[in-house]
């Protein structure tokens, strides 16, 4: 893009544009709306609501508590909710058996919520690590996670979801060339609407833990590898992410997303340039932690926090934004 040279001040003062509110809304080069929201949250088997203690104002919701947040998100504006499971440890296994269960709690929760507000897309999570006892996301073969055996779980909890009702499957894996087979297994069973948004760029991130605490994740290192770095992205690395996006999209993605979120910036700018696809970022537990402890201590102001961050992905070229903070950020930008 070519940009015009400034004349010299005073014939030029930037600060002209900024004199009143009706003239910085005038200019304004990136707007967010509810419709940019998705709305994270985490359901569990039981009744009523749970807080998440290290996620302040989050809770896990019951399947009936679902369907009423969806009718939340369609009177907010918000366009679509992804939905991730909390299991009862006792239950799990090392092969996360459960994640296939066409009775388990997120198929329970997809119907419910589609049962209530149509409307609402709603997006699950393809991925074993709620459901194994060793909290990885993938079979354990001779200590390592073994790509193509995690795959063929991974296809069987797509075609679960779908058949629940789910509108975007969401592969959080990270294993090599499973968007193309879970793309393949959708079409032979008829699912071509299906959409996929990959998590494409996910990497190996602190920001997780909170997460971890929400969900009730088995302890890494228990069986298996003591971290997720050997299929999760180096953040050290950039243009790593460019490949996996490629791949990705190769393989029928529709929309891809970058995770974290603020730590990643420059890779949503990145992907945005690069591939000019629908492009999402997931504002993950850790970054909601930081802002709702430093809100809590009085250390910054909470509404306006929540809100310039969530500004910052639109600003950086994403389509549109996973977080926990989607029904308070909407209420906010809706006065």
């Amino acid at each position: 893009m070519t940009v015009a040279p400034l004349a010299p001040y005073p014939a030029t003062r930037l600060r002209r544009l900024r004199q009143a509110d009706w003239s910085r809304r005038l200019v304004r080069e990136s707007v967010l709306t509810p419709a940019d929201l998705i709305w994270s949250m985490v359901v569990h088997e039981g009744e009523g609501r749970i807080p998440v203690a290290s996620m302040p104002g989050v809770e896990r919701l019951s399947v009936a508590d679902c369907a009423r947040a969806a009718v939340e998100a369609r009177d907010l504006g918000i366009p679509a909710i992804a939905i991730f499971p909390y299991i009862d440890g006792a239950r799990k296994d090392a092969a996360g058996s459960l994640a296939a269960d066409p009775d388990g709690v997120i198929s329970r929760a997809v119907k419910a919520m589609k049962d209530a507000a149509p409307e609402v897309g709603i997006m699950c999570d393809v991925a074993l690590d709620p459901f194994t006892d060793h909290g990885h996301d993938g079979i354990i073969e001779n200590g390592d996670i073994a790509n193509d055996a995690t795959i063929e779980r991974l296809v069987e909890q797509a075609l679960v979801q779908t058949r629940a009702g789910c509108d975007i499957l969401a592969p959080s894996d990270m294993m090599d060339g499973r968007i193309g087979i879970i793309r393949a297994a959708l079409e032979s069973e008829g699912f071509q609407n299906t959409m996929i948004m990959s998590y494409a760029a996910k990497y190996a991130s602190a920001f997780y833990g909170p997460y971890r605490d929400a969900i009730g994740s088995g302890k890494l290192g228990t069986l298996g590898p003591s971290d997720k770095k050997t299929y999760q992205q180096d953040p050290a690395n950039s243009d790593e992410a460019l490949r996996e996006v490629a791949l990705d999209i190769a393989e029928g993605a529709d929309m891809v997303m970058v995770k974290p979120g603020m730590p990643y910036l420059d890779i949503v700018q990145r992907v945005v340039q690069e591939f000019s696809m629908p492009t999402f970022a997931f504002q993950v537990s850790g970054e909601y932690a930081m802002i709702m402890a430093a809100a809590q201590n009085g250390w910054i102001d909470e509404q306006r926090a929540i809100l310039e961050s969530l500004g910052a992905f639109k600003r950086a070229g994403c389509a549109g934004v996973i977080t926990y903070f989607a029904p308070r950020a909407a209420r906010m930008l809706g006065l």
